[in-house]
């Protein structure tokens, strides 16, 4: 209801009926009489609040008997409204998890999840969904910390269930995706489309487990490796595990996928200490062949999702080996140009998906990074297509000036965070093959002073030109600022130098000008730039030191 005093007097009454002493049998009342689902939703939302209560906790038998009532219900009512049936597993799900240690005749008797689950597995697809759905329910829940109970409790019953049943959980999702994909899944059908998606919820969530209890921030969304416990080896050693996914991602539609590429991506990140040398070459080697496989046939990348979690797995590719172990893949070569060719192409879109653009100069960030530091005898051949990828990311950022003022669109300007975030990992990219990088930046911006000059020495220039300029020099005072603030001091030569010089004296000269026109009219943007530059040359060619010896004469 809309209407706050009736909807105030409903929520009292509710908060009556779940503390008073009767409270148990109604909701079973509730559920074995209520013709209205949300009588249902009531009573398991009632009961799930019962269970949890750390005061007056319910007895262990009644909490079997709650159980046991639940799975049979679940068993016996096929056609139950979704969110019921979600609220059910949610109740089964949390008495589990509160009851991990509690015996009964020296059994746990929380602790039977598969055994619970295998008479959905065997009956139809609907039922089977019902039992896919209850463990991956059961291990979100037993992965997530609540605030009604001591952190301590929860990682004692989060460690006990990864290593007595998660992995078991994780095989049987996985041979059950392997037999759905051997078949030829009819994704028209909803009920099969469904377990398919629940399926690749169960092994994300397996994937996703927090192993050794430090993920207690979940905005962080990059912990770069997924610490699989050695019992896993041998899901990781076998090959078919990790073709099965790159198999499914061509096989199903792209609107399913992205939680295919979700898994790929924590496979991907799979701690290195779980293989030897020799084993961590192979993994890499079907890992890069997969990315490849993806790269030849991206039609399915057109996703903003899909694009969004490939982009995450390309970061995870250097984020978790060596650049002297990727140069030793057999097809790097080829992978290497594919890449380079995706990431100049969604450099050149940046009107799609901008939030992925992070993990694709993650990479090449990474990339450029080791450079100095690669041993192999293979060539890198970063040299070639490293200034590919900043001269994209340079002129696109050139030529979205236009259409974003053309069409009113939201500039990227405004968001200095992801701006600042995209030139600090472009300062290192941009300095490996800094000539270059440098002669482009040279041409660009005298190119746009040029204009810049003679559009304010115009009488008949319009508002609209002297704002692309002003757009376009703001972009290139930041990026000049970047490129500077990337030198390395054991890295640079006297030659390195002297280019920052030639950046430097042009951003000085556009100062001069910009400086001029402050009593006419002012940009707030490229100014912001020049702020941004003056810290980077400050932080690079002055120093903390000459800072405080200045303030100390003065």
């Amino acid at each position: 209801t809309t209407d706050t005093t009736t909807r105030l007097q409903a929520e009292k009454a509710l908060v009556e009926f779940t503390n008073s002493p009767d409270c148990l049998s109604k909701c079973q009342l509730l559920l074995e009489r209520g013709s209205s689902s949300y009588s249902q939703l009531l009573a398991a939302t009632c009961l799930t609040k019962l269970v949890s209560r750390t005061n007056n906790p319910l007895p262990l038998e009644q909490r079997i008997d709650i159980r046991n009532y639940v799975l049979n219900y679940l068993a016996t009512r096929p056609k139950l409204a979704t969110f019921v049936t979600q609220a059910l597993i949610q109740l089964y799900a949390r008495i589990t998890k509160l009851g991990w240690f509690d015996c009964q005749k020296d059994d746990y008797v929380f602790r039977n999840a598969i055994t619970d689950v295998t008479r959905f597995l065997q009956d139809s697809v609907e039922y089977c969904i019902i039992g896919v759905t209850i463990l991956s329910q059961l291990t979100n829940e037993i992965n997530q910390a609540d605030t009604t109970h001591p952190l301590t409790k929860h990682r004692k019953i989060a460690s006990s269930f990864r290593d007595s049943s998660l992995f078991d959980i994780f095989t049987l999702s996985c041979n059950l995706l392997k037999q759905a994909s051997g078949k030829n899944l009819n994704l028209n059908d909803e009920s099969q489309h469904g377990l398919l998606m629940q399926l690749l919820k169960l092994t994300h969530n397996c994937l996703n487990f927090d192993f050794i209890g430090t993920s207690t921030d979940e905005s962080s969304d990059d912990l770069c490796t997924v610490q699989i416990p050695t019992s896993w080896r041998s899901a990781f050693l076998d090959s078919s595990t990790l073709q099965l996914f790159f198999d499914l991602y061509h096989s199903i539609p792209p609107s399913f996928s992205p939680l295919v590429l979700s898994c790929l991506v924590q496979i991907a990140s799979v701690r290195r200490s779980l293989f030897n040398n020799a084993e961590r070459a192979k993994f890499l080697s079907h890992l890069v062949d997969g990315v490849k496989r993806i790269l030849e046939n991206p039609q399915s990348l057109s996703d903003p999702n899909n694009y969004h979690e490939f982009c995450r797995l390309l970061a995870r590719l250097k984020s978790n080996y060596q650049l002297g172990e990727l140069v030793k893949v057999e097809n790097y070569p080829e992978v290497i140009r594919l890449i380079a060719n995706f990431t100049v192409t969604s450099l050149q879109h940046w009107e799609f998906a901008p939030n992925s653009v992070h993990y694709l100069l993650s990479l090449w960030q990474r990339l450029a990074a080791s450079v100095p530091y690669v041993k192999a005898t293979e060539p890198h051949m970063l040299e070639t297509y490293t200034p590919e990828v900043t001269k994209a990311y340079i002129t696109s950022r050139l030529e979205s000036v236009h259409i974003i003022l053309r069409d009113g669109l939201e500039d990227p300007l405004e968001d200095t965070g992801l701006v600042q975030q995209q030139l600090d990992q472009l300062s290192t990219i941009g300095r490996c093959e800094y000539e270059k990088t440098c002669a482009l930046l040279v041409q660009l911006f005298d190119q746009s002073a040029q204009s810049y000059q003679e559009l304010l020495q115009s009488a008949s220039a319009s508002p609209m030109d002297i704002a692309v300029q002003e757009g376009r020099l703001t972009w290139l005072v930041y990026i000049i600022g970047a490129v500077i603030g990337g030198r390395v001091s054991f890295a640079s030569t006297d030659e390195q130098d002297a280019m920052d010089g030639e950046l430097v004296c042009r951003v000085l000269q556009l100062m001069n000008l910009t400086d001029s026109r402050l009593a006419q009219a002012g940009n707030e943007k490229l100014e912001l730039a020049m702020l941004s530059f003056f810290e980077q040359f400050r932080k690079i060619y002055i120093g903390d030191q000459v800072i405080i010896f200045l303030v100390n004469q003065m």
